[in-house]
C-alpha cells in the first residue's frame, strides 16, 4: 500500500513530493515519461514563489534571481515594477521549467521519495480506506493520490471532478526555431491588427517564435504542428518574411480557461494543471501549481500520519481554488485587452496610463506575482505570508526561513508568553516553539509549514489550542 500516489512528474508533482517526503512520507511518483523531455514552456517564477522555496532552502538552486526594479507586462504592455511589490527576496527569477523539475525530483528523492517513470496513470477506483490506481496495465494501492498530471489530467476525468470554464477563441502556435534572418524579426511582444508575434530572438542559436491568432481556434487542438505552419503564422501576422529552420518543441494550445470544481473528491487530489488552466499571460500557470503543492504537502502528509482529521485536506481547496479563480480572472482580463483589432487601442493606451499609477501597479504587480495572496483561515488578522524576519534567541540570530527549512510549524513566542508556550506543550512533538525577540507587531504568532500566519495572540476569536487543533491535530 502506497501512502500517497503522485500521477505526473512535472515540476509541480516533483515539489509536491518533494514536501510530502520532508514530513516524513514516502511518496510514489508516477511519470508517462520514460526520461524527462527537457523542454520548458514555463521559465518565470514570480515574488511568492520564490519566497516559498526560500522557506526550503531551493531558491538558489533553481535558477537566476533579479532583485529590486524589474519591468513586466500586462497583457503585453509593459508598465509594471515587479520590485515595488516583492518585499522580500527577489523580485522574480529566471528558472526554465525542465530545470526546476529536475531541481525538485532531486530533492524529493534526497527524502525518500520514489519516482517510477515511463508509467502512466490511466484510471483509478476509489474505495473506503484506499485508491485502486491502474498503472500501466496493473493495479496499485494507495491510500491518496494525487492528479499532477496536467490538463487532460486522467485522474480528474476517473474521480469525476467537473473541469469547467470558457472554451478556447485564440489559436496558438509555438516552437524553437534558428531565424535565418533573426535581426529582420522584432524581438520582444508585437501586436499588429491580424494578431500578435513573441519572439526571444538568439542570433547564435533557437529562437523562440510564438503566434496568436485570434480569428478562430484550432480546428484540431491535437493536430501536430509543422514547421510550415509556425512561419506562416508569423509572416501573416507580422507581414514581412520570417523564414525558420530546425524546429524544435513545436505546439498548439489556445485560451480555454478552466478550472477543476473541486480539488478534492474523497481520497482523490488535483494540483497544478489538473486543477486550472489558462492562457499563459504573465507566467502565472507554473507559479498557481508550485503554490498548489506547497499548500498540499504538510497537510496530506499530517493526515497521512494520523496526527489530522482527513478534513484538513479540505482547506486545501477552499485556500487555493480561489487563488487560481483569480488567476483565470486576470488572464481572461488581458486577452480582452490583446484584441488586434485597431478599436481596441484606446482603451489600451488608456489601461497604460493607469498603470502608471503607483495604486494600479501594486493592484496588478501583486496580483501577478502572487504576493497579495490571503488565505481565510477562520482567524482574524492571519492568513498572510509572515515576512523573513530576524530572530534574536538565545541561542543567536537566526532567520525565519532557516527555522522553516525542515517543514515544521512554529509558535514564535516574542514577549514572553509563558502561558502561550504551556498551551502549547500537547504538540511540541510537531510544532516548535521558539522564543525570541523581532520588530514584529505581535507578542507571539503562529506559523504554519507553508509560511502562512494561522493565528495571532489578541485578534483571534478563539484560543491557541483550538488554532493547534485545527491545523496540527489534537
Amino acid at each position: 500500500m502506497i501512502d500517497v500516489a503522485v500521477a505526473g512528474g512535472g515540476p509541480v508533482g516533483m515539489l509536491l513530493a518533494a514536501e510530502l517526503a520532508l514530513q516524513g512520507v514516502r511518496p510514489v511518483v508516477f511519470e508517462r515519461l520514460a526520461v524527462p523531455s527537457g523542454e520548458s514552456k514555463a521559465g518565470t517564477l514570480h515574488a511568492r514563489t520564490a519566497q516559498s522555496l526560500d522557506r526550503r532552502g531551493l531558491l538558489d538552486l533553481v535558477g537566476r534571481s533579479t532583485r529590486g526594479s524589474v519591468s513586466f507586462h500586462f497583457s503585453g504592455m509593459f508598465g509594471l515594477d515587479l520590485g515595488t511589490v516583492a518585499g522580500e527576496g527577489p523580485s522574480i527569477v529566471g528558472s526554465p521549467q525542465a530545470w526546476a523539475e529536475q531541481v525538485f525530483a532531486r530533492r524529493a528523492v534526497e527524502l525518500g521519495a520514489e519516482i517510477r517513470r515511463g508509467q502512466e496513470v490511466t484510471g483509478l477506483v476509489q474505495h473506503d480506506d484506499h485508491v485502486l490506481l491502474s498503472v500501466g496495465g496493473r493495479e496499485v494501492a494507495a491510500r491518496y493520490v494525487v492528479g499532477a498530471d496536467g490538463a487532460r489530467s486522467a485522474v480528474r476525468a476517473a474521480a469525476g471532478i467537473p473541469f469547467t470554464g470558457t472554451g478556447a477563441r485564440v489559436a496558438a502556435l509555438s516552437g524553437d526555431v534558428r531565424l535565418l534572418d533573426p535581426y529582420g524579426v522584432p524581438s520582444g511582444y508585437n501586436r499588429t491588427p491580424r494578431g500578435w508575434v513573441l519572439a526571444w530572438v538568439n542570433p547564435l542559436g533557437l529562437s523562440r517564435i510564438t503566434t496568436y491568432d485570434f480569428e478562430a481556434p484550432h480546428a484540431d487542438r491535437q493536430a501536430p504542428v509543422s514547421l510550415e505552419e509556425l512561419r506562416s503564422s508569423a509572416e501573416r501576422i507580422l507581414g514581412v518574411p520570417v523564414p525558420m529552420a530546425d524546429p524544435a518543441g513545436l505546439s498548439r494550445y489556445g485560451d480555454a480557461a478552466l478550472q477543476a470544481e473541486n480539488y478534492r473528491a474523497g481520497r482523490v487530489l488535483l494540483a497544478g494543471d489538473a486543477a486550472h488552466v489558462h492562457f499563459p499571460w504573465g507566467g502565472q500557470g507554473l507559479n498557481t501549481g508550485l503554490e498548489d503543492a506547497m499548500n498540499l504537502g504538510w497537510k496530506l502528509a499530517a493526515v497521512v500520519r494520523g496526527q489530522a482529521p482527513g478534513s484538513l485536506l479540505d482547506t486545501y481547496h477552499a485556500e487555493r481554488h480561489p487563488v487560481a479563480a483569480r488567476v483565470l480572472w486576470n488572464v481572461r482580463a488581458q486577452t480582452a485587452l490583446a484584441n488586434p483589432d485597431p478599436a481596441m487601442d484606446p482603451l489600451r493606451e488608456l489601461f497604460a496610463e493607469l498603470m502608471g499609477l503607483d495604486q494600479v501597479n501594486e493592484y496588478l504587480g501583486g496580483m501577478i506575482s502572487g504576493v497579495d495572496t490571503v488565505y481565510c483561515v477562520g482567524a482574524p488578522g492571519a492568513g498572510w505570508m509572515l515576512p523573513d524576519v530576524e530572530l534574536k534567541t538565545s541561542d543567536g540570530p537566526v532567520r525565519l526561513v532557516e527555522l522553516l527549512r525542515g517543514g515544521r510549524p512554529l509558535l514564535l513566542d516574542l514577549a514572553g508568553r509563558d502561558d502561550l508556550v504551556a498551551e502549547a506543550e500537547g504538540w511540541r512533538d510537531r510544532v516548535e516553539v521558539v522564543r525570541a525577540t523581532a520588530e514584529l507587531d505581535v507578542d507571539a504568532v503562529l506559523v504554519r509549514p507553508d509560511g502562512y500566519v494561522a493565528w495571532i495572540p489578541n485578534r483571534s476569536s478563539y484560543p491557541l489550542h483550538e488554532a493547534l487543533e485545527r491545523w496540527f491535530g489534537p
